[in-house]
């Protein structure tokens, strides 16, 4: 689908010498210690920070952000736990020169996730990225293939937990028998986010890294630190922020890859305010699993709402949301003998047209993402990770084909062999950015396929 483009080409192999010639094959060094730099960190990347550092032989090596203020606020919190004063970069360029650093934790914004995923990749570093791995469907796929390619251990943080893959084999077994419907739901009460003006970049900030892959635009506060989630250029709406959890977990629980029909609509109601991005909408996928159609319904609603099947009532650990307002942010899964329902107290089912209460999990929390990234960085078995590259990148997929069907206004036919919309080259060509920004342009290593 897309041509490859020589410039690009080039970039990818051989434009930063002395990151892309970094072994392939990074090995932890002598005492097993696992040398991490972790990447972002205002929102979630403290979470990564912490995360390691409650970790045996793993060091935080190296902290890098934009933001001089954040990256100080990183510093202080390693000390502060009595480690070692990580070494600091804004530049994540210069970051993968240093040879002795195994792996990258990447919470940047959605729009630098694949690009900083395929240079560590080629640098020779493993790689824990957040969600979404990509900010649009090109973006999937040269993740996927950046892994396959320089043979890396790459970890999506969809917030995979051992829970939700015991829920998926209990679903294998027919614990509610033949599963045909999923859902998502993300309930999550955001304010509005007002209009603020066009002002200086503020000091301390690399605003030019900062944009990175994105087109340039004057600096304004909701272009920024985490409201950039609600604009089109930087990020894919609630959809695809916390929506990334959900969406990835109904797909993978319900054992289906990628849609054949995607229908979306929505709106950004009650605010005026400079959101981009809809504040609430439904997005409906159809699959064919082997002949037989299943369907995936996922909400997105961002003021007050109901609970459902237990998920964000007063004995589920989602009902306080932030400042103690109600979420219901979960998950159901419907068969022909009951439905399966998740929060994040683990996941009980309801049996038959009485609803009563059946099997409920047992498996609990259960190794998390971040221990399980280390894990498997060090025994080099992709087989073991929770959330695989490839499952994470599939699931995006399901987040830009429903923006797309949004912003169109139509129902998309989706063929994963050619990676096209059917008869639909305006929504295809809505798959990469039409505007780039040299040098930070996502190299192209797959040929756009899924065969």
């Amino acid at each position: 689908m897309h041509a490859v483009n020589r410039r690009h080409f080039l970039f990818s192999s051989v434009a930063l010498p002395t990151v892309l010639r970094a072994s392939a094959g990074a090995q932890t060094s002598p005492n097993n210690s696992v040398r991490v730099a972790v990447v972002g960190f205002n929102g979630r990347g403290k979470a990564h920070i912490d995360a390691y550092l409650k970790m045996p032989n793993v060091e935080i090596a190296a902290l890098c952000d934009v933001d001089a203020t954040v990256l100080e606020r990183g510093c202080q919190t390693v000390e502060k736990a009595g480690k070692k004063r990580p070494v600091t970069y804004s530049d994540f360029r210069k970051l993968l020169e240093d040879k002795s650093i195994d792996a990258v934790s990447i919470a940047t914004p959605n729009f630098h996730h694949t690009l900083q995923t395929i240079w560590a990749c080629q640098a020779g570093k493993d790689v824990l990225v957040e969600k979404p791995c990509s900010y649009n469907m090109f973006e999937a796929q040269q993740i996927i293939a950046a892994a396959r390619k320089y043979d890396r251990i790459v970890q999506d943080g969809t917030g995979a937990t051992a829970s939700h893959h015991e829920a998926r084999e209990r679903i294998k077994d027919g614990v509610i028998g033949d599963v045909y419907m999923a859902r998502g739901l993300c309930f999550k009460w955001r304010d509005t986010i007002g209009r603020t003006p066009e002002e200086p970049v503020p000091a301390g900030v690399d605003y030019d890294l900062w944009t990175g892959p994105a087109p340039a635009r004057p600096f304004t506060r909701n272009r920024f630190h985490y409201n950039w989630h609600w604009q089109w250029a930087y990020g894919n709406g609630d959809l695809g922020n916390q929506g990334a959890h959900q969406l990835h977990a109904a797909r993978r629980v319900m054992g289906v890859r990628y849609p054949t029909k995607i229908s979306s609509m929505g709106g950004h109601f009650m605010f005026d305010d400079d959101q981009e991005t809809p504040n609430t909408q439904t997005a409906t996928f159809e699959f064919e699993d082997g002949g037989a159609k299943k369907m995936l319904v996922f909400d997105v609603r961002h003021w007050i709402s109901n609970n459902e099947a237990g998920i964000g009532d007063r004995s589920d650990a989602q009902a306080g949301g932030a400042a103690g307002r109600p979420e219901t942010v979960g998950n159901i899964w419907y068969g022909s003998k009951g439905y399966l329902a998740t929060g994040r107290t683990g996941w009980k089912t309801f049996m038959g047209q009485g609803q009563e209460a059946g099997p409920v999990s047992q498996a609990g929390a259960g190794v998390g993402g971040f221990v399980n990234f280390i894990d498997v960085v060090r025994s080099r078995k992709r087989e073991d990770q929770l959330a695989e590259i490839e499952e994470g990148a599939i699931s995006t997929t399901l987040i830009h084909l429903a923006n797309i069907s949004y912003r169109t206004g139509r129902t998309l036919y989706f063929d994963p062999v050619s990676y096209t919309c059917k008869g639909d080259a305006e929504a295809t060509a809505m798959f990469a950015r039409t505007e780039t920004r040299e040098p930070f342009v996502v190299p192209q290593i797959s040929n756009g396929r899924t065969d």
